[in-house]
């Protein structure tokens, strides 16, 4: 009798078993990728071009967020550990909230989230509840293998609430019981670096051989072709980037006179070949390298259009009072040269229609940038004015005088910050014995200050010789630096 009710046991715990993974399971990779398309057309760094800190912040954290997804299908996972993420995300029509002003419907908002779960479609839910998205199409998703009611976004979606005894008897864990550790645990600075420190350490140790290599050929590059400097656009790997410096380095072999043409300039890796606004020389990584090879043979031909941008933007300098025109790689997109004059060149023609009644010379000292993706002028927290190319003249005349004295306090707390935080970051380096301390473009100077000063106040364990990065998120990187972010739990 026992051994029959062992075995109707086995048989009964297996049915349900066999149950659960069937409804687990019913939301797969594709469907996935699919229910998250509000997500991504809300968040792809494609559409903040205008806005290369936030585009950065967001191409991270979309590899981390692909990285967690797929852990999650692969087959017999048990555990993972929780990814954290931050997002700017554009306001649409579906997501915006509360935005009174028309001018703000194209801004974007900073959203933080934490992904525990191991359930896919709870994952999704949460990405999209978390950014104010519409979940109701991923409800209709997988409708036919079992209907499901609209859950409260804070609560774990399951289709059976499983009694504790299944977990005790097939020994899996339970995903609630899971999830609400995690949400009672924050990652904190010291175990999260006791956690990767090995792991960062074994990808650096295999690095070192590509990061001297990579020195050795940018080195080798600056001296052959007299460049100011070579830069990279984005934060590729250290592997990417030697690659790139060996396509440049073999096209010197090949077309020797033509790369001449770059003598004093800077080179930059970017998405597109062309001359930059500052005059640098960016190669696109995914053109060919003829393209390359037409760029520096036609620089020549690019000294004419730099004159009269140059004399542009004294032009406008001179009708604004004075205020110089300058253009931040930091904080603007890497335009060319032909796109930088044409805006420039339509701004100016819109003042001389209106010209502003601004006394000459009462704005020297302060600067100006343009801006296509804003409607509202603004004083940037670094003290230059943000100067949308739409703005009325008589609007910008009067924000420009009205705010000038605000403008050149900034500019000068700026100048004065950049000083602390040169001195800060060096002795943060040498009192952690780091090899290398750096932040990410979106850190400010003020949090990057602020962390520094911490850092020094109480140096943290696992750091010696180590590569060290300031953002806004935990990360070990795939050349083994450290990321941590700015405002890090103790």
């Amino acid at each position: 009798m026992f051994g029959c009710y062992r075995a109707s046991s086995r048989l009964c715990w297996g049915n349900v078993y066999q149950k659960h993974l069937l409804q687990a399971r019913y939301l797969s990779g594709a469907d996935a990728i699919n229910a998250l398309r509000p997500f991504y057309f809300a968040v792809h760094p494609d559409f903040f071009g205008q806005h290369p800190r936030e585009r950065e912040i967001n191409e991270n954290s979309l590899k981390r967020l692909n990285g967690y997804l797929e852990s999650l299908q692969k087959p017999g996972l048990r555990s993972h550990k929780p990814a954290q993420l931050t997002f700017y995300v554009r306001e649409t029509e579906q997501n915006a909230v509360n935005i009174q002003d028309p001018a703000r419907a194209l801004e974007f908002r900073t959203v933080s989230f934490t992904l525990h779960t191991r359930d896919l479609r709870r994952t999704v839910l949460d990405i999209l509840n978390s950014c104010s998205l519409s979940t109701d199409h991923v409800q209709d998703i997988g409708a036919s293998v079992e209907s499901q009611p609209q859950k409260d976004p804070h609560t774990f979606y399951r289709p059976i609430k499983w009694d504790k005894t299944y977990y005790t008897f097939t020994g899996f864990k339970d995903p609630e019981e899971e999830l609400e550790q995690a949400q009672r645990v924050e990652t904190t600075i010291s175990p999260w670096l006791e956690n990767n420190h090995d792991e960062a350490l074994k990808k650096l140790h295999s690095s070192l051989p590509l990061r001297e290599e990579l020195e050795r050929l940018k080195q080798e590059l600056s001296r052959q072709l007299q460049l100011s400097d070579v830069r990279w656009q984005r934060s590729w790997g250290i592997a990417h980037r030697c690659s790139q410096l060996q396509s440049l380095s073999r096209l010197t072999q090949q077309s020797p006179e033509s790369l001449k043409m770059a003598k004093g300039r800077t080179v930059i890796f970017t998405d597109c070949t062309g001359l930059s606004a500052t005059g640098h020389v960016m190669l696109g990584t995914m053109d060919v390298h003829h393209h390359w090879t037409e760029l520096f043979e036609r620089l020549p031909s690019y000294y004419q259009l730099e004159r009269k941008l140059q004399y542009l933007q004294e032009r406008v300098s001179l009708i604004l009072g004075g205020i110089e025109m300058v253009y931040i790689e930091e904080l603007q997109p890497m335009l060319t040269i032909e796109e930088y004059y044409a805006t420039l060149n339509a701004f100016y023609n819109k003042l001389l229609n209106r010209r502003a009644l601004i006394h000459p010379r009462s704005l020297r000292g302060l600067q100006m940038i343009l801006d296509n993706d804003r409607f509202v002028p603004r004083v940037h927290e670094m003290g230059h004015f943000n100067i949308p190319t739409t703005c009325d003249s008589a609007a910008l005349q009067w924000f420009l005088l009205t705010h000038a004295g605000k403008a050149r306090e900034k500019l000068k707390r700026n100048d004065e910050l950049k000083i602390v935080e040169r001195e800060l970051t060096k002795a943060c380096q040498t009192r952690s014995s780091l090899t290398r301390l750096y932040k990410e473009p979106s850190v400010t100077r003020l949090q990057m200050i602020e962390c520094c000063r911490r850092l020094i106040e109480e140096p943290l364990p696992y750091l010696s010789n180590m590569h060290l990065c300031i953002s806004h998120y935990y990360s070990v990187l795939q050349d083994g630096d450290l990321c941590i972010p700015w405002n890090y739990k103790s």
